[in-house]
């Protein structure tokens, strides 16, 4: 059990550890704090903190640095955050403040902003787009035997894809064959959508049957497809402005984890899923007739979920840190946004950064879903 001095003691030395990426040693933190007490009040403290586990000793130094396990105190009760200026606000506004902007480009753009001012990486997930339903589809000849097929999903998500198709087919077929899909799928959800009822859509196609099958597999695969989630990764290039990743062998590891998008995908899916499954939970162990106890839970809900160092079951990432915060794109349809750099991050400042971006994305995703209604 901490008393409140050695509280203030840990979260002073994550604080400045942060700042200097140098082990802190007691009697510059008294020097630099101007405290009432002794150096070696402060190094017995210190000594007490690695004995709970809170603080690490390194070989090199007679300082000490946090550990998981001091992080991990510092987020889920000494952190304070850091306010963000009305400029930075509205820098962040701007990058996403055209409402007729296509959803995949506010998303880039959304990563490449909350990147540039964390200086980390930055990392977007779509959502699953598989409970939404397709709206329109169209098959658009680009030259003798290529199509691009174009699928919008209710949301207004676009989706295309480049495919091979049979020669002889004319432009004015392949309208005519994307208008009979349309007219017979639109508004299915893409889950309930199969081969069957793409084929069921075109009876009556004058396309020959053997050519016709070609296309309407690559119509069924594009529909299916659009409802895949995408990844988008920002700020590789920031790996090397941290001392953390100066090791090469370190840096390449993390690099060759990175680039394994659907590994990564997966696991931030995952994470994702048992947060909301540990969330309802709590909810339903609390849950009171009058709902009073299950609006008090949705409001202490936590904006952003963080994993630290060992906590994160990546090869390569244990001394990283992995902030997330979920976006939302109308009805139940989220996706996430992760920030990830070394362990001694500026979490007062990170997660600001991160709630904010999450926030003018959503807000931003609102406008273009009211754009697009009043497109229709």
């Amino acid at each position: 059990m901490m008393d409140e001095r050695k509280k203030w003691l840990l979260k002073t030395i994550i604080e400045d550890y942060v700042e200097t990426a140098e082990p802190v040693g007691s009697k510059v933190l008294t020097t630099r704090h101007k405290l009432d007490i002794s150096p070696a009040t402060v190094r017995n403290d210190m000594a007490d903190l690695e004995e709970m586990g809170y603080l690490e000793k390194t070989h090199a130094s007679s300082g000490r640095v946090p550990s998981d396990k001091g992080y991990r105190a510092y987020i889920d009760n000494l952190i304070v955050l850091e306010p963000l200026s009305k400029e930075i606000k509205d820098y962040i506004i701007s990058f996403l403040s055209d409402a007729m902007m296509e959803a995949k480009s506010l998303i880039e753009q959304a990563a490449a902003v909350l990147s540039e001012q964390s200086n980390y990486i930055s990392l977007v997930l779509t959502p699953r787009y598989g409970s939404s339903s397709l709206r329109q589809i169209k098959i658009l000849q680009i030259e003798p035997g290529r199509a691009l097929i174009v699928v919008v999903l209710s949301e207004g998500i676009v989706k295309d894809r480049v495919v091979r198709i049979p020669n002889i087919i004319s432009d004015q077929q392949l309208v005519e064959l994307a208008s009979a899909i349309e007219r017979g799928l639109q508004g299915k959800r893409l889950d309930d959508i199969t081969l069957v009822t793409v084929t069921a859509a075109a009876d009556g196609s004058t396309i020959p049957e053997p050519l016709l099958n070609q296309v309407l597999y690559e119509a069924y695969v594009s529909i299916k497809q659009a409802g895949h989630l995408d990844m988008y990764l920002q700020g590789i290039h920031t790996l090397l402005d941290h001392p953390e990743f100066h090791d090469i062998e370190k840096a390449q590891r993390f690099l060759t984890t990175l680039h394994k998008e659907h590994v990564v995908a997966a696991y931030l899916d995952e994470w994702q899923a048992q947060e909301r499954e540990n969330y309802q939970d709590n909810v339903a162990i609390n849950f009171s007739d009058d709902n009073r106890t299950e609006s008090k839970h949705t409001a202490d809900r936590p904006a952003f979920m963080v994993r630290i160092g060992q906590e994160i079951d990546l090869d390569g990432m244990d001394d990283c840190s992995f902030i997330t915060t979920t976006y939302r794109i109308g009805g139940e349809l989220s996706g996430q946004i992760c920030l990830i750099g070394p362990r001694r991050m500026p979490y007062t400042r990170t997660i600001s950064q991160i709630n904010f971006v999450n926030r003018a994305l959503t807000e931003q995703m609102k406008a273009r879903a009211r754009y697009c209604k009043t497109d229709e």
